[in-house]
């Protein structure tokens, strides 16, 4: 028994090892930052993760990092039913709720990606929230469909 819970817990370490850290500031927790990891050339890809917020409404204002040439905060729109990006200048964290940034969603955008990103690599972001501040996160690329349920690729 204890022999399966050692193996248990190492399986569950790895695990949230594919993950950047979730960070907490304030009454705000920023859960699993990731991003899909590319294949050779591409030099586009987009970030996701979750906010949960404990306290009074807020904002994200801003994404600023060195990974990418351009970071841009987008949101999905059909229009004459087909999806598309476009770029948004902030994204609300309601008030005692959650903010979801997932695949075929909100997401960050990252263009033009200095290197590339290969599954399990790490960067930072610097979130910048209207009340919050700046929060700085690592995120980590995983590979391509590791969390796509929706279907839609980058």
């Amino acid at each position: 028994m204890k022999h399966v819970l050692t193996v248990l817990s190492a399986l569950a370490l790895s695990a949230a090892a594919f993950a950047g850290p979730d960070v907490k500031v304030g009454n705000l927790t920023i859960a699993h930052p990731w991003a899909r990891a590319t294949p050779g050339a591409v030099k586009n890809s987009a970030a996701f993760f979750s906010v949960e917020n404990k306290g009074s409404a807020d904002k994200l204002v801003g994404v600023a990092g060195d990974v990418a040439r351009e970071i841009q905060i987008h949101t999905m729109i059909t229009e004459a039913g087909v999806m598309k990006m476009r770029e948004i200048k902030s994204l609300d964290v309601p008030a005692n709720g959650k903010l979801e940034l997932k695949p075929g969603g909100l997401h960050i955008m990252l263009i033009g990606l200095k290197d590339g990103l290969k599954d399990g690599t790490t960067f930072p972001l610097t979130l910048k929230f209207e009340k919050a501040g700046e929060v700085k996160v690592t995120v980590t690329a995983e590979k391509p469909g590791a969390h796509d349920h929706s279907g839609h690729k980058h």
